[in-house]
């Protein structure tokens, strides 16, 4: 079996960042703030985080925050709640939350609950699951879990439940493993697990795995390397992980690097990018592939960073 290429998607990640000139930069401008945290994530991941100028970092994502509260995907661009979270969660790998006006951000998202218990994601009104995931995981990194409706935050997304035992991005809406990592991850978060039928969900999530061993996001779709994160962390959450042939699923990760010049894509041979690379990288994590340090399932951050919010000092 092939090995992870560390410093090669180390380099790799590194080149992303530097060349703002290149395609992937370019489309990626307005969500930057979602690209740093894939990236930089990755290099703690693989424990190079300390090859980042930090105070260049979180001069910027401050730059990124709006008088609302909440955080653009990049310097001039509108706020929303998802990259609200990514600048939340870069901030805390560099253990710089103190940074932050809490308040201001948990009440910036607190603002986005709506009464039926949903969120909406900006100003504009897109109610979906992912962003009730999001203002769940982000308060409770602020240790601000307690200014929103827990209970019916709780109510709107098992109301998004599906026969399958999957959950859609809104009441009615398909299963798709993505919506169910968000879902299941809330309901963690908020230890509420009890109301997931572990085994029903178990078994549609390790459906999901094909014959070269990766993961699609529903049924009949092509295997994806980024469905080893949202599949598998949810597995983890729900203690099922046991279900699947873990082995083939870290070869088809590794077969999907670009072992010449680093970064890792969807499926073997196509073309990298930084979210895969995190994704893939996140995935072999929690398949404790050696020399990886461990990631949290439910908070997407790893497990030193989530200890040191939650019992240091």
């Amino acid at each position: 079996m092939a090995e992870l290429a560390v410093d090669k998607h180390f380099k790799y990640i590194l080149s992303v960042e530097k060349n703002k000139d290149s395609f992937e930069s370019v489309v990626m401008d307005h969500l930057r703030m979602n690209g740093a945290y894939w990236g930089l994530t990755a290099l703690d991941l693989l424990g190079k985080l300390d090859s980042v100028n930090v105070d260049e970092v979180i001069s910027w994502i401050l730059k990124c925050q709006h008088e609302s509260g909440g955080f653009s995907g990049n310097i001039g661009h509108d706020p929303h709640i998802l990259y609200t979270l990514s600048a939340v969660q870069v901030l805390a790998l560099f253990n710089k939350l103190d940074v932050l006006d809490i308040d201001k951000v948990a009440t910036y998202i607190t603002g986005l609950q709506n009464e039926d218990g949903s969120f909406s994601g900006d100003m504009w009104g897109e109610v979906d699951t992912r962003f009730s995931y999001i203002a769940i995981c982000c308060l409770s990194i602020l240790c601000c879990l307690d200014k929103i409706n827990v209970e019916k935050a709780v109510s709107y997304i098992l109301s998004c439940k599906n026969l399958d035992g999957g959950f859609g991005c809104t009441p009615g809406g398909e299963s798709h493993a993505g919506q169910i990592f968000c879902c299941v991850g809330a309901l963690a978060l908020t230890g509420s697990l009890h109301y997931v039928d572990k085994d029903l969900l178990g078994w549609w999530l390790c459906e999901r795995q094909v014959k070269s061993g990766g993961l699609n996001g529903r049924p009949e779709k092509l295997p994806d390397v980024c469905y080893s994160w949202w599949v598998l962390s949810s597995l983890i959450m729900i203690d099922r992980v046991h279900w699947i042939d873990k082995e083939k699923l870290v070869k088809f990760i590794l077969d999907c690097q670009d072992v010449e010049n680093g970064g890792i894509s969807d499926r073997p041979d196509d073309a990298v990018d930084v979210y895969h690379t995190y994704f893939g990288v996140a995935g072999l994590s929690l398949l404790n592939y050696p020399g990886l340090k461990a990631i949290d399932p439910a908070y997407a951050l790893p497990v030193d960073v989530v200890n040191r919010i939650f019992f240091s000092g």
